[in-house]
């Protein structure tokens, strides 16, 4: 049980805290805006010393391939058309349950705009029980629990790419993930592992392209600065952008890191109106090696109520029709939704494993192995006692 008392002792001191880190904050963001003034005159010959240093940088980058001045008043959406989202969630495996296994549950939704079409929101489970599901991931040191989540990660968008490619409208159709494409988790895997997440995803990918149905990743609150540090090329006050011979150490003091903690939105939010959105980026991200022609790129877009990143596979920005209808029903998504993306809401609303959920699976477990002949079913005392207490 918390004791407030206690910790009331210590908002005095948190609240100080936080408002020397705004001042800090606020001459972070002046300092940036000035940089962003000064990158405007020489962008292409920040461009031209990012690429030939980019083995030699030591921090994440985004190369802008738009005028950073630009700013584009997103267009309205076509009243007729569809969108699509899918998101997970799960239930882990726990020792000290009747039965050592976990559930995924995968929300799905499609919604039809002035198309006189129902809605169809759902879910749909999978359970994994067999020893090459729960203990598969051990050879390579990774815990099941971690497992688990990269393999909803994967499912989530081949159960994404089979509803869009399902849906037959010959209307505009948006498939919507809440999230990064980048999967920066697969730097820390082994090949052999990536091999088990990655290829589904791209697969799915290439299925939606070939449908010609564009997928974007929507980020609120998003905490990336790949294009922050595309500003710091200019900081530099080396003669050349060679982090491996000058700052080798990155996590010591760095001069270019001026705007350290600074968040791109924290900047873009100072230059885009409501309804605009800023230049167009490609991410350097050394995943991105491994998905071949399916590089991503992003752009930053007031939607009334935050700066959202927008992240989208190249074959979308390459179709210029394709991208800003793509943008038009995000933001239609964010006014229905007052603030955020309806759709995305929906399906995480669907995916949701609640207390009571999780209770009768087990229970609808239980009876299945008593069913089946199985004694002695049940959890473990620690877990049974964990959920009474006598205090």
């Amino acid at each position: 049980m918390l004791d407030l008392t206690k910790l009331a002792r210590q908002m005095q001191g948190l609240s100080e805290h936080l408002t020397s880190e705004a001042t800090a904050s606020r001459q972070r963001l002046e300092l940036a805006q000035q940089h962003l003034q000064r990158a405007y005159e020489c962008q292409q010959e920040l461009i031209d010393n990012q690429e030939k240093w980019r083995d030699r940088i030591l921090f994440a980058n985004a190369t802008p391939i738009e005028p950073l001045e630009t700013r584009i008043t997103i267009p309205v959406p076509p009243k007729v058309h569809t969108v699509v989202s899918t998101d997970g969630s799960q239930i882990a495996p726990n020792h000290h349950e009747i039965a050592y296994c976990y559930l995924l549950n995968f929300g799905r939704v499609v919604l039809h705009y002035g198309q006189n079409l129902h809605p169809l929101l759902d879910s749909l489970p999978e359970v994994f029980y067999r020893p090459e599901d729960l203990y598969v991931s051990r050879k390579w040191g990774i815990r099941t629990e971690e497992w688990m989540s990269y393999c909803r990660t994967s499912s989530e968008t081949t159960v994404l790419a089979e509803l869009a490619c399902s849906v037959k409208s010959d209307v505009p159709i948006l498939a919507m993930v809440d999230g990064s494409l980048i999967y920066w988790f697969l730097e820390q895997l082994p090949m052999d592992a990536r091999d088990r997440i990655l290829p589904p995803i791209l697969s799915a990918w290439e299925q939606m392209r070939e449908a010609k149905i564009p997928i974007m990743g929507y980020l609120s609150a998003s905490r990336n600065v790949e294009a922050m540090n595309f500003l710091r090329l200019l900081a530099c006050p080396h003669p050349a952008p060679d982090c491996v011979t000058h700052c080798p150490n990155q996590l010591e003091y760095v001069p270019c890191k001026i705007f350290e903690s600074l968040r791109d939105t924290s900047l873009w939010v100072s230059q885009l109106q409501p309804g605009q959105r800023g230049p167009l980026w490609r991410s350097n991200a050394r995943i991105l090696d491994l998905y071949g022609e399916q590089i991503v790129y992003f752009c930053y877009v007031h939607v009334g109520t935050e700066i959202a990143r927008i992240e989208l596979p190249a074959w979308v920005v390459e179709d210029s029709t394709m991208f800003d209808h793509a943008l038009g029903l995000m933001l239609a998504q964010v006014q229905k939704g007052y603030g955020y993306p309806v759709a995305i809401a929906e399906a995480h609303n669907q995916a949701v494993v609640k207390g009571g959920d999780k209770t009768r699976f087990f229970a609808l477990l239980e009876r299945q192995m008593i069913k089946a002949g199985i004694k002695n079913v049940g959890t473990s005392y620690k877990e049974a006692r964990k959920r009474g207490s006598i205090a």
